[in-house]
């Protein structure tokens, strides 16, 4: 379809289609294999103003918006997963900055940022706190003029790479969620480190780490907004970023498509390319439709969300639920188009598969997702009454 995407629009899709096919296609499943850090393609990024795409002119961006930039995230992830989760997660670090930094916070960070100078992460999840975000249990206690930070943070997207970490922790734990605050905490910090590596079923080129604090201590002004904060700067941060999880979603869905398409004409069986059986057409049909539903459903939420909305919950949750759901079942009838050939590493859609997995998991699961959309749906049917 025709999306009568601008001048401009169009300029950063196709830059980042061809960062996609020449530099990411040719080493995605090196990357995949070694668990490598795409260091050297985040690089070409910071060269082509990737990273400022949605950060206001006046601290080094382009000025543009959400929407410009899941068209960017769309394409890399038609590629690989692993490099766009690396892409798509310093945006996510860098919400709460952007969203409720003060003005000094954003013009000590955000420069560095839109140049791709320093890379960011979102330190949210722990061992009690993932889909229940209000149980956060790492702290952070004011003496004097520092906060003092002690827990765990768990599979932290971009950990031990990046160098600015946005971190919720617990300033009062007499108020449960109106307690949490949230602060930026640099790489280098004494008392900051990180935990191993972990080995994953898929993005395997992103890096996912635990932080942790001991007694790590950080100027008092580098909170986030003030005191009892935290949740909503999260909550308001994933409302922003999760037409980017369905971005990933469908740029999967449309590599998985492109790569089982290309085979079914090429394939010969019972002497005719595998795409003139009518059940593969079937199968070809559906996915294409579903891709197409699920592009038009993130397009028009990222727009909502740029428009300035109040309140994008229900909306940014149904546009991250429905693509990824849709990347999950695109991917593995790929698997199924192609056949023993797609089982194997020799072709690209296992590893989509394998990638495609995660986008149903995090920032948020997509039953919370579903919880989400009803909560609103309870409220909006009240106020009809």
């Amino acid at each position: 379809m025709d999306y009568f995407l601008t001048e401009e629009q169009l300029m950063i899709r196709d830059l980042a289609r061809e960062i996609a096919d020449e530099k990411i296609m040719p080493v995605r499943a090196e990357l995949d294999e070694k668990e490598e850090f795409p260091w050297e393609i985040m690089k070409t990024l910071a060269q082509s103003d990737f990273f400022g795409i949605y950060i206001p002119e006046e601290y080094g961006g382009m000025g543009k918006g959400g929407f410009e930039f899941i068209l960017a995230v769309e394409e890399l992830s038609r590629a690989c997963l692993g490099v766009s989760t690396t892409y798509a997660a310093d945006a996510l670090g860098t919400y709460p900055i952007l969203l409720f930094g003060s003005e000094e916070q954003k013009k000590k960070y955000l420069p560095d940022i839109a140049s791709g100078k320093r890379l960011v992460a979102f330190g949210l999840t722990e061992a009690n706190a993932g889909s229940d975000a209000a149980g956060v249990q790492t702290t952070a206690k004011l003496e004097g003029n520092e906060y003092v930070l002690n827990g765990t943070k768990q599979w932290i997207t971009n950990g031990g790479e990046a160098e600015i970490y946005t971190v919720i922790a617990i300033t009062d734990k007499n108020k449960g969620a109106r307690g949490a605050s949230a602060f930026v905490v640099e790489k280098g910090t004494p008392g900051f480190t990180f935990g191993k590596k972990e080995n994953k079923l898929g993005i395997r080129a992103s890096s996912t780490r635990e932080l942790v604090f001991e007694n790590c201590r950080i100027p008092k002004d580098n909170i986030i907004g003030k005191e009892g904060m935290g949740f909503i700067v999260a909550m308001k941060t994933l409302d922003k970023s999760r037409t980017g999880v369905g971005a990933q979603g469908v740029g999967v869905a449309q590599g998985a498509f492109d790569a089982a398409a290309g085979f079914a004409r090429e394939r010969h069986q019972f002497g005719q390319p595998v795409i003139s059986i009518q059940a593969v057409q079937h199968m070809l049909a559906d996915m294409a439709t579903q891709i197409e539903a699920a592009r038009s459903l993130v397009y028009s939420v990222a727009k909502y969300v740029d428009c300035g909305a109040k309140d994008v919950s229900k909306e940014s949750a149904m546009a991250k639920l429905f693509a990824t759901d849709v990347a999950m079942k695109v991917t593995v009838d790929a698997v199924q188009v192609m056949g023993g050939s797609g089982y194997m590493r020799e072709y690209p859609v296992e590893k989509m598969m394998r990638d495609a997995k995660i986008l149903q998991i995090y920032e948020g699961t997509n039953q919370i997702q579903r919880n989400v959309i009803g909560q609103a749906l309870i409220k909006e049917t009240a106020k009809k009454k």
